[in-house]
């Protein structure tokens, strides 16, 4: 008896996980690999970091989404090479799986343009742990202004940089805010907590660049209700324990800040590069790999790349975005084309269906871009609200993020305010 057709699956993220749920059917043996034995709704993870949600409000353990397709298996692994000659994927494990065709879907990191010593000062939103992460600094810098007697290191621990004002950025920023002027009012005795400084900085003229520009202009005066200074064509140039250094136009400025977050690009997984060189495929100054109409990479068929990790264009010449509804629908998308491979069909090249943007800025507030329509305030944050519980994972999750959310909205608390981790207060300068 033929064996079956051997699929291996590289992340458990939007494109991978979507690619084997469409193959459930599919005579077909998959493995799914990822480092993490959980799914992660990552459009969600800003609320993490603010206290909004808790962690396992917004992941779903691998095998229990995939517990009742008995064509697939999940292991836990990172994979360290790939030899494309010998189609075996090459395991931190000791051993090595062999595939007939490879779905490499890993996702990106934090882009820091070559300054990557600033990871540790500035960190971004990708994981749960940067999610926890930030959320102790946030909370932390409250803390430690309650104690603090000098003004100048209060305010300076009052301070929250944002870098980058994209639709991460501007829900981190207008979160913020709203922790600061509502959430932690009455919680402290020696401060106030609504006299923070939220700083947002972008590197063009305007926040959300990707929108149009109403939108936008709709955004910056949302943030400006919750207390949140935008700052355009301010490029930073240095960021230290204690602060960030700017530069607008010819001027340089010197920001004391006890808490700098990143939001301003994001870079391909290492996956990438081994795939370049073990291929000759091309990469991105994103370290996106190049690949085909059909997301396999030149003169390799049996391998495709998804979601943020591809350089895939779209109907308008231009790269697909790196957003989840485009890893979900890629993910979906190369299942059928495995699947129709295998009955000897063709099919077409794949097609984004862009139904538009959205950001949240706070409560009731959200711009949304749908194409056909652009809207604003409160009807944009329910669609926000809608769309985001219909992608998120299980149907326990979408009950306790409605839940969780109500609450939210009713007591304007946030109950998974909790500092974890290396929680000691300290003062800016005691960093580093």
């Amino acid at each position: 008896m033929d064996r079956p057709h051997r699929v291996v699956i590289i992340g458990g993220g939007f494109g991978g996980l979507n690619a084997a749920l469409t193959l459930k059917r599919a005579p077909v043996q998959i493995t799914l690999l990822d480092r993490r034995n959980f799914h992660l709704f990552q459009p969600l993870l800003y609320q993490v970091a603010t206290g909004g949600l808790s962690p396992a409000n917004i992941a779903a353990p691998l095998r229990a989404v995939l517990r009742r397709q008995k064509n697939t298996e999940v292991l836990l692994a990172e994979v360290l090479d790939i030899n494309v000659t010998e189609r075996r994927v090459l395991l931190r494990e000791g051993d090595g799986l062999g595939y007939d065709t490879l779905i490499v879907a890993t996702g990106a990191r934090h882009h820091y343009f070559g300054k990557h010593h600033w990871e540790q000062l500035a960190p971004g939103l990708k994981t749960i742990e940067d999610a926890t992460d930030i959320r102790r600094r946030i909370l932390l810098a409250f803390e430690v202004a309650e104690r603090e007697a000098d003004l100048a290191r209060r305010r300076a621990c009052l301070t929250f940089v944002i870098v980058g004002a994209g639709p991460t950025g501007v829900e981190l920023a207008g979160t913020i805010g709203e922790l600061a002027h509502i959430t932690l009012r009455d919680n402290f005795r020696r401060i106030n907590p609504a006299e923070a400084c939220i700083l947002l900085l972008e590197g063009t003229d305007r926040v959300l660049p990707s929108f149009p520009p109403k939108l936008s202009i709709k955004a910056a005066r949302a943030l400006a209700r919750l207390g949140v200074t935008v700052q355009t064509n301010t490029i930073v140039i240095d960021v230290q324990p204690d602060a960030v250094t700017v530069r607008r136009a010819d001027q340089a400025e010197r920001i004391p800040a006890h808490t700098i977050l990143w939001a301003a690009g994001v870079l391909a997984s290492p996956l990438s590069g081994i795939l370049a060189k073990a291929t000759g495929a091309e990469l991105d100054r994103a370290g996106r790999v190049i690949v085909q109409p059909d997301l396999t990479l030149p003169g390799h068929p049996e391998v495709f790349v998804l979601g943020d990790m591809a350089h895939c264009k779209g109907a308008d010449g231009k790269p697909v975005p790196g957003v989840a509804p485009a890893a979900i629908q890629q993910g979906q998308y190369v299942g059928r084309v495995l699947s129709r491979r295998l009955r000897g069909e063709t099919t077409p090249p794949f097609h984004y269906k862009d139904r538009g943007s959205m950001a949240t800025i706070g409560r009731s507030a959200a711009v949304a871009d749908l194409g056909w329509v652009r809207f604003s305030g409160l009807p944009a944050w329910l669609a926000w609200l809608f769309i985001h519980l219909i992608y998120l994972i299980g149907f326990q999750n979408r009950l306790l993020v409605l839940l969780q959310w109500s609450w939210n909205y009713y007591t304007r608390n946030r109950a998974a305010r909790l500092i974890t981790g290396d929680g000691a207060p300290r003062s800016p300068e005691a960093r580093g």
